[in-house]
């Protein structure tokens, strides 16, 4: 099956350069090019693309204001291609809310740069299979934005508190994975690190967002953080994240070693950390919506030392690759749908606590 791909973006340099980044794969065609969302409307009728490629400022209409009225009246995969800048970033994150599948940012390298070329370019083309595949939330024209339910307390002791760890992973989808499990905690849980396949331009942003959200404070780690309850530590995008123990407390650590599973950060390198680093049987380890294989074996690490691991199911992943690839090699005790798993947290750590 060949991927047919519309480009809509305002600068015609870069509806040069993605067309020959995209259209150099074999399994991919870039079926067509549009400046604004308007010309891009009609060719959607036409040309029938299994995939969008969208810019965010642009022209007669935002890129936001039309991937609302695509989500609404044809539901399609859409990937975002934003700048780096604070806004850009802050763009993307409500497009994902709004129903896009992925992102990506910018090109900012020169044509002369063949290597971050060719990493740019297998990268969204892996992006763009990915959203082929994946599982689109439609949006009802007449639904209301839900409301924020503000999570009861959740009965923990202190000495759970301090002393377990909850490791989360996520790719595709994640952002909005994340910030549905993290608004639906109490504050009163024990310390959670964090990592979601995003560049190092994105994932302050995400962190910003998800604390003025959940009743957690959630920032973005910049190393030597102590693993502390009521906070959540996201790896940036530049680094990965382990955890290490210092001076009788958990802390996290990050390092530019080699990309794992060609992520950086990875889920394999934090839960291998907790697996080897926490006391055994004292951490908990969530897998979520995402593309590839990243954190199954981290997973399964975790789970030979007696920790206890649940996945995302199929039917509410907007990509079913992480969590599946951990089933398929046993390294899950649980799964469930995305809106049971806080809750299925907290009912593992109240049994925790009682025994």
């Amino acid at each position: 099956m060949t991927i047919k791909v519309l480009i809509i973006d305002d600068s015609a340099l870069m509806r040069g350069l993605l067309t020959e980044i995209i259209g150099g794969a074999p399994d991919i065609q870039v079926v067509g090019t549009a400046p604004d969302p308007i010309a891009a409307r009609e060719m959607i009728k036409t040309l029938a693309p299994d995939v969008l490629t969208l810019d965010v400022e642009m022209p007669k209409m935002d890129g936001l204001e039309f991937l609302g009225r695509l989500m609404r009246l044809r539901p399609m995969p859409v990937i975002m291609v934003s700048s780096h800048t604070e806004s850009g970033s802050e763009a993307t994150l409500k497009a994902l809310e709004t129903g896009a599948v992925d992102f990506m940012p910018k090109p900012r390298f020169g044509f002369d740069d063949a290597t971050a070329m060719s990493h740019y370019a297998d990268e969204i083309r892996e992006k763009i299979r990915g959203a082929c595949q994946a599982r689109l939330r439609v949006m009802s024209r007449f639904a209301p934005a839900p409301a924020r339910i503000e999570p009861t307390t959740s009965g923990l002791s202190k000495r759970l508190l301090n002393e377990h760890v909850i490791a989360i992973g996520a790719s595709t989808g994640g952002t909005e994975a994340i910030k549905d499990v993290l608004t639906a905690l109490p504050a009163e849980v024990p310390g959670i690190v964090m990592v979601q396949h995003m560049p190092e331009a994105f994932t302050a942003s995400f962190a910003k967002r998800l604390d003025s959200l959940s009743s957690l404070r959630v920032i973005e780690a910049q190393g030597g953080e102590r693993i502390e309850p009521g906070t959540a530590l996201l790896a940036p995008g530049h680094s990965h994240m382990r955890v290490v123990k210092r001076g009788g407390y958990y802390v996290v650590e990050l390092s530019k070693d080699e990309p794992v599973n060609r992520h950086r950060p990875a889920a394999d390198a934090l839960f291998w950390s907790v697996a080897s680093v926490v006391k055994p049987g004292s951490a908990t380890g969530i897998i979520l919506t995402g593309m590839g294989k990243d954190g199954a074996k981290g997973l399964l690490e975790m789970k030979s030392v007696g920790d206890w691991n649940i996945g995302q199911d199929q039917e509410s992943c907007v990509v079913y690759g992480m969590p599946r690839e951990a089933a398929i090699i046993g390294a899950l005790d649980e799964v469930a749908p995305l809106s049971d798993v806080a809750s299925r947290l907290l009912a593992r750590l109240r049994h925790l606590d009682k025994s």
